[in-house]
């Protein structure tokens, strides 16, 4: 699986959530930032081109829908981040969430209960 570009991946994210879509449809899901209709053609023939996207043809018009599943592709971006800046450490990842503060001390006994409960 290819690593995608930042709006590449912001593409993927509407494409998910609509499931199937036209050009058009993924155009309407940006906001104030729109791209331009063939430059966004253009990132989705990328996707296309790295298997992450197919398409129904009809006539000149393509619909387009995910190849590749969002858990998928979430699994293998979480394993790489953690590979890449927290030496292949969960424990890492979370004492930098708390360190950060951005999980409570309240939040991680939830978690660890959640852990046990699943053993």
């Amino acid at each position: 699986m290819q690593k995608l570009t930042n709006k590449e991946e912001e593409v993927m994210k509407m494409l998910w959530k609509l499931e199937r879509a036209f050009v058009k449809d993924i155009l309407a899901e940006f906001g104030a930032d729109k791209p331009h209709y063939n430059t966004l053609s253009t990132i989705i023939r990328n996707l296309e081109e790295k298997e992450y996207v197919g398409h129904v043809a009809y006539g000149n018009t393509h619909q387009y829908y995910p190849v590749v599943r969002k858990e998928d592709y979430r699994k293998k971006f979480i394993h790489n981040a953690i590979a890449d800046y927290f030496n292949h450490s969960y424990k890492g990842l979370i004492s930098f969430f708390a360190e950060e503060e951005k999980i409570s001390a309240s939040e991680l006994r939830e978690i660890i209960r959640e852990i046990e409960n699943k053993k």
